[in-house]
């Protein structure tokens, strides 16, 4: 080759190599303008309403802005909905102390107590909202009180200020983000839900097809797929915010999510029954013969089935009504059909979420009421607690100092501190981010105020100005480097910068406003230290013992449970696991879900037969933390089931039962020293 055609062959890698380049770095270009354009439009619409303080309608419209489409929009219905509940607050608490300063900043730091107690309970969204109901009474008070504390008792008028600036933001946000409302994290959440149902069946069906000495092989590819499942409820909550054509369904999505636990939670029975059985091989094999090609064949070719949501979930749907209908002899082959039954059947649970988000009218959303969860109320009291005393701390150095820049800092202390509490584990390291981006923040928005706008005259030139922080701000928000610390330059540039209709250039009052600022946010940092959140290896370990004394409960009766009402419980639970659990934990928590729902179902089946007796002392044994006794009282239980004469009614009830018994049997033999560990009655 001459060397004239050496630069004509290379020049197709550097454009290949160019337009990867581009591709990397526009999507966090774009959201960069996309943030800038919305606190613009907040700030133009404020200055023409010539609303008190603008810079709220421009923070407020550069907090719901978030990298993902979905999480936007829905963090600002959330935000509306907690900032009229603040503002109902502030009002209520000034009627109730008009002339007390004391019990007004008693008041306010209860309220962000309740606030941060309660966006601790919440999850994802609804989180944020019960955060901002927190902060938009420190926010309105910060301005009702005087420079000593105590309210003016014109909280009305500030809440309808207030209210309506934060409320512009929101709307100005909400109109730039629907505009390029892409669908991106529907598309995302249906990807994730059809790999994680085709991982699942593959397993399920690769199972069925190996002996019992192979089955060990997939325990910890079930255990983390079981993790992952459990971190989707984030996605399903960013979803629902995105405008689409289409409905969302988000009960049915939820519906999915446990319906590949329940899938997950199947091959586990399956692949311990197959394991420990001697006679196994002869039950897998007449299992097989059940299912029909299609359903074997999603051993090798599950992502493509999945990918045909709609003729795959009928297909596993009719397998599963074989494998309950299926001719079965022994209490182990029962199980086994039983278990494979309810795989596929969470399977098309599974398959009916991703139909809600591609297709939703060939899906039906599920009759049951949703539920709040309440897996540990420890964490939120602790939030609670942190709450009250930051705002009530930094009241107190208020008062002490007569410091004339105290209310600022209640707001941000109030803000931060009830904003990053539900983060637990990662809040100190979060406030700590948010701390040095907002002294980076003030350097910014110094150099914008005193160096830059003095020389700008027109409002296109206030707008440029504003992007030279906001645009790099957003796009390097998006990247994985310090999120936090861009999102505290986002959230605080417009307080620091103070836009107002006519600007007032004074050192002095901006270094004192960002040193109040400051002390609030590095105050709320202080706190998460001195008030530590539970470790995720405490908390875990509080969600198993919790899980296991309701299950005592149960078994006492001191507690009782339907088995939707179990089931729908253990989910829970599982959901609130910490990420960086030991993948070996969620599997104890799921081991409670066959236990308890096996006990709850064999006394019923017990009681019809005449042989309560019988299974009393099985749950005596485990509601007493003794699983070997348990054991051996439900093997003479399954001996008194299989002891009916074969003429009784209720034989396939029975075989059932015993199938049911295996199940539980087998969780309290693998997790024996979890169901004999000692916790509080």
């Amino acid at each position: 080759m001459s060397a004239s055609a050496r630069p004509r062959a290379t020049a197709p890698r550097i454009w290949a190599k160019f337009g990867r380049s581009v591709g990397a770095i526009l999507p966090p270009l774009l959201f960069g303008i996309r943030l800038w354009a919305a606190v613009c439009l907040a700030l133009i619409v404020a200055f023409w309403l010539e609303l008190d303080d603008p810079s709220w309608a421009g923070t407020s419209a550069a907090i719901v802005c978030q990298p993902v489409l979905g999480a936007s929009l829905r963090k600002g219905w959330f935000r509306l909905i907690g900032t009229v509940v603040g503002a109902i607050g502030a009002v209520v608490l000034t009627a109730c102390f008009p002339q007390s300063r004391a019990g007004f900043l008693i008041g306010l730091a209860l309220w962000a107590g309740v606030c941060a107690f309660v966006a601790t309970l919440l999850r994802n969204f609804a989180s944020y909202a019960a955060a901002l109901a927190g902060y938009t009474l420190a926010i309105i008070a910060g301005n009702e009180l005087g420079s000593v504390g105590g309210a003016n008792g014109d909280a009305f008028n500030l809440a309808l200020t207030r209210g309506t600036e934060i409320w512009v933001g929101i709307v100005c946000a909400g109109l730039v983000l629907a505009t390029t409302d892409l669908g991106g994290t529907r598309r995302r959440l249906a990807s994730m839900l059809t790999g994680l149902a085709a991982e699942t069946a593959s397993g399920l069906m690769r199972t069925l097809g190996v002996s019992g000495a192979a089955q060990a092989a997939s325990r910890t590819a079930r255990r983390r797929l079981l993790a992952r499942v459990s971190g989707l409820d984030p996605v399903i909550d960013q979803a629902s915010g995105e405008i689409a054509t289409l409905p969302f369904r988000p009960r049915t999505l939820q519906a999915a999510v446990e319906g590949l636990t329940g899938a997950l939670l199947a091959w586990r029975v399956i692949a311990n029954y197959l394991e420990y059985a001697g006679e196994a091989d002869a039950d897998r094999a007449d299992v097989r013969r059940c299912l029909s090609p299609e359903v074997l064949a999603l051993e090798d070719g599950a992502a493509r089935a999945m990918e045909n949501a709609g003729p795959t979930r009928a297909t596993l749907r009719a397998a599963a009504r074989r494998l309950v209908a299926m001719r079965a002899e022994t209490p182990g082959r029962r199980m086994l059909a039983d278990s494979a039954a309810a795989g596929l059947l969470g399977l098309s649970r599974a398959l009916t979420g991703v139909l809600a988000l591609g297709e939703p009218r060939l899906s039906v959303s599920p009759r049951q009421v949703a539920r709040l969860r309440v897996p540990d109320l420890l964490p939120p009291l602790i939030n609670g607690v942190r709450a009250f005393l930051t705002v009530g701390g930094v009241s107190l150095l208020w008062i002490w100092l007569a410091w004339p820049g105290g209310s600022t800092a209640i707001v941000f202390g109030a803000v931060i501190i009830t904003l990053l509490a539900p983060q637990e584990d990662m809040a100190f390291a979060a406030a700590r981010a948010f701390t040095i981006g907002t002294g980076l923040t003030a350097i910014c928005a110094a150099i914008v105020d005193f160096a830059i706008l003095p020389q700008v005259t027109t409002l296109a030139g206030f707008c440029a100005s504003l992007a030279l922080v906001l645009v790099p701000a957003g796009a390097l928000l998006t990247q994985g480097w310090q999120p936090v610390v861009f999102t505290a330059v986002a959230a605080n540039f417009m307080p620091l910068l103070g836009p107002a209709n006519l600007m007032a250039y004074d050192p002095e009052t901006y270094y004192n406003f960002a040193l109040a600022l400051f002390t609030g946010i590095a105050l709320a940092m202080l706190m998460f230290r001195l008030v530590p959140p539970l470790t995720p290896a405490a908390r875990t370990q509080r969600l198993l013992a919790l899980t296991l004394r309701d299950l005592r409960r149960l078994c006492r009766g001191t507690r009782h449970w339907r088995a939707a009402e179990w089931e729908q419980h253990v989910y829970g639970r599982l959901s609130a696991l910490p990420a960086s659990a030991d993948i070996l934990q969620p599997s104890r928590l799921a081991a409670m879900l066959p236990v308890g729902i096996g006990l709850i179902r064999l006394r019923r089946i017990a009681s019809r037969f005449g042989l309560g007796a019988d299974l009393d002392a099985a749950i005596a044994a485990v509601a007493a933390g003794d699983s070997a006794a348990a054991i051996r009282a439900l093997a003479v239980f399954d001996a008194a089931l299989a002891g009916c004469s074969p003429d009784r009614p209720g034989r396939k009830v029975r075989l059932r039962a015993r199938g049911t018994i295996l199940s539980v049997t087998d969780a309290l033999r693998h997790y024996g020293t979890y169901f004999d560990a000692r916790v509080a009655a």
